[in-house]
């Protein structure tokens, strides 16, 4: 069986737009949450977010002003973490690597939101549809962020976007490292991305009752914690370059991590709320687990946790950990970067996974931040407020999304 591991790292968030400043202000405990600017939320019931901030600029990752004028912003916001992390990894189609060989999974929970509000309000205006825009369909379909970035980069292997809400682009990194284990590629640049942060999009999530209404946005998100009330809704993108080792270490390129378990269940339940006996998500940690050869005698575990801050994740997720486990979670050093840059939907599996890497590669776990008052059914270490130096050998990241889609991917030192 073919080795998998990662290359290249590429990050869009509230926290940072590139992944040097996005791990500071993970290990800092840096918030990205803020009042949103970017439209009027007078009437809204929530008026927080992790927005992209305005001093991104596409042109930036080399998309000229037709691209950017023509797409979605979420396919924006994916673009910009695959050009960093292609860069990241000096892959080169028809150069280093054969062009039917290089594949794409970048997955979005919803696509163009953007576009769909946009759309559907000059559809109101003249109901007959004179308006519409004849790239409405090409722009705000949700594999279409896939679609440009394989064609950036002339990916001419398969390309494959998974749609499962929260789990999303966890999904895609284990299935673009399944695809890689089993032949069928030798890189995949995998991830996702998202921008729900728009009226309908907060009108939507907080008349589910699924987001916080906490008003300071600095303790707004708070996993694990007693005062917790919801979730906080976040923009961005991550991407990850996974690669064949062989193909990786031929080539001479940096490897960050090797990619080692993926697990992935239905909780067969509820549209929204997650199965109380953690029977589905403890055994999707479970698989993972098994083949990434967890040695409870020897590994030194890290897990980077769904971890929302609703009030039925958190303690079903401490209750997976447990089973899936056993005595040895309470070994495990576990936190929610949630606490820092948010829920960011369909990348936010991405996002994480970087986070799991990079705490691997520097052997420090990130904290959850505003633990303040942890929940007494939550009482695993999640890292409360600050960074820890710890050895480190073995990371997982899990990700469980609307409709019951349970992922968990795990990653070891190379």
């Amino acid at each position: 069986m073919r080795r998998v591991v990662v290359t290249g790292l590429g990050v869009l968030s509230c926290i940072g737009k590139d992944v040097p400043t996005f791990w500071n202000s993970l290990v800092n405990g840096v918030c990205g949450i803020d009042y949103i600017t970017d439209f009027p939320t007078d009437a809204l019931p929530v008026k927080i977010a992790g927005t992209i901030k305005s001093d991104f600029n596409p042109e930036d990752y080399g998309m000229d002003k037709p691209f950017i004028r023509k797409q979605d912003p979420f396919t924006i916001f994916a673009m910009a973490s695959a050009v960093q992390a292609m860069a990241d990894s000096g892959l080169e189609s028809g150069t280093n690597i054969e062009p039917s060989r290089l594949a794409t999974y970048v997955s979005s929970g919803i696509g163009g939101f953007t576009t769909i509000q946009r759309e559907i309000i000059k559809m109101h205006e003249d109901p007959s549809g004179q308006w519409i825009s004849p790239n409405f369909v090409p722009t705000m379909i949700a594999n279409i962020a896939g679609g440009q970035i394989a064609i950036r980069f002339n990916a001419q292997g398969s390309c494959i976007d998974i749609a499962t809400a929260c789990a999303s682009s966890t999904h895609s990194l284990g299935e673009a490292y399944r695809a890689i284990r089993y032949g069928f590629a030798d890189a995949v640049i995998a991830g996702g991305t998202d921008r729900t942060c728009i009226p309908i999009g907060v009108a939507a999530f907080a008349n589910a009752r699924a987001l916080t209404r906490a008003e300071n946005p600095k303790y707004a998100s708070l996993p694990f914690n007693a005062n917790r009330s919801g979730f906080v809704m976040a923009d961005g993108s991550a991407v990850l370059i996974l690669e064949e080792y062989e193909h990786a270490k031929a080539r001479g390129a940096h490897i960050y991590a090797e990619m080692v378990g993926y697990g992935s269940t239905c909780d067969a339940y509820h549209a929204t709320a997650p199965r109380p006996d953690a029977s589905t998500q403890s055994a999707c940690i479970r698989l993972t687990l098994e083949e990434a050869g967890f040695d409870v005698s020897k590994d030194k575990v890290y897990i980077n946790a769904h971890g929302t801050g609703t009030l039925l994740n958190d303690v079903t997720e401490t209750l997976a950990y447990k089973i899936a486990f056993g005595d040895f979670a309470r070994k495990c050093h576990i936190s929610s970067t949630k606490s820092m840059h948010g829920h960011m939907f369909g990348a936010t599996g991405a996002a994480e996974a970087i986070a799991t890497v990079l705490a691997l590669g520097h052997d420090t776990v990130p904290p959850t931040i505003n633990l303040d008052a942890p929940d007494p059914e939550c009482d695993l270490d999640y890292t409360p407020n600050t960074a820890v130096e710890t050895e480190l050998t073995l990371g997982l990241s899990d990700s469980f999304g609307f409709g019951g889609h349970n992922a968990c991917i795990a990653f070891r030192k190379i």
